[in-house]
């Protein structure tokens, strides 16, 4: 457990000082997606004072395209928290992060638990846990000095890029579409950049939340009511330059904006 708490402290210090995170010492990093994982818990507990509680999860390389681009075969979860959390319109300082990126994503609110000994589940399972959808970007951080030389156990263990989310206006599950057929645009600077479908994600956003709700059962933890989670990018990231107005308009969700300034 040394290893692993003095893998997350040197996480935590480069997430504090936004200084670019170089690969870790040999005796230290991760030596497996399950110690990243571990690592991971530990480093929420030590951010907890910069960040707030732990509010949902987000959830990565669910799309072909994101696995190519980050040479991940499988998804990968990472923490969603209180304080990152915001509303649509916000206006973020660009200096705030190391190199800041957004994803199109279709975020689920629940609306009871999903607990470890109900293990395990499938898509159909969890659909009928969730309450509502809301259109989201996700923002990354590349906070790395080289990501692709760091492995995905440290990529995972410090939240597989994760640096908070913008969330549009809910829209009951009742509602809503059908996610496979949902057209998500992403608009930069009023021009339109990159587009996906609900079903580039797993084959279906909800695959993608069964897939975390198993993954957290192995570890013997479970999804909360009133959690947000985040099932993917329909698109590949958009990496952003300061002053960059962010707009993802998803079919029948709604739209999101963020300004990066």
């Amino acid at each position: 457990m040394d290893r692993i708490l003095a893998a997350a402290k040197a996480i935590a210090t480069a997430r504090r000082s936004r200084a670019p995170l170089k690969a870790l010492a040999k005796d230290v990093a991760p030596r497996d997606e399950a110690e990243g994982y571990l690592v991971q818990r530990a480093l929420h507990d030590l951010l907890r004072s910069q960040v707030g509680s732990l509010v949902g999860y987000k959830i990565g390389c669910t799309s072909a395209v994101m696995q190519q681009y980050l040479d991940i075969p499988h998804p990968c979860g990472g923490g969603i928290f209180e304080k990152v959390v915001h509303d649509s319109g916000v206006r973020l300082p660009h200096g705030d992060y190391v190199h800041v990126g957004v994803e199109c994503e279709i975020a689920v609110r629940l609306a009871r638990n999903l607990t470890a000994g109900d293990a395990p589940f499938t898509a159909e399972w969890v659909a009928g846990a969730i309450e509502a959808y809301h259109p989201a970007i996700e923002i990354v951080d590349d906070r790395y000095v080289k990501w692709e030389t760091l492995g995905a156990p440290t990529l995972v263990a410090d939240d597989f890029f994760a640096a908070g989310c913008v969330l549009g206006p809910a829209v009951p599950r009742i509602t809503a579409p059908d996610l496979l057929s949902v057209t998500g645009r992403a608009i930069i600077n009023g021009e339109e950049v990159s587009r996906g479908t609900g079903a580039d994600v797993l084959g279906h956003p909800h695959n993608a939340l069964a897939w975390l709700a198993n993954h957290l059962a192995a570890e013997g933890r479970g999804l909360h009511a009133g959690q947000i989670v985040l099932t993917g990018s329909l698109v590949k990231t958009i990496w952003l330059k300061a002053g960059d107005a962010v707009v993802m308009e998803l079919d029948g969700l709604g739209k999101v904006e963020a300004t990066f300034a």
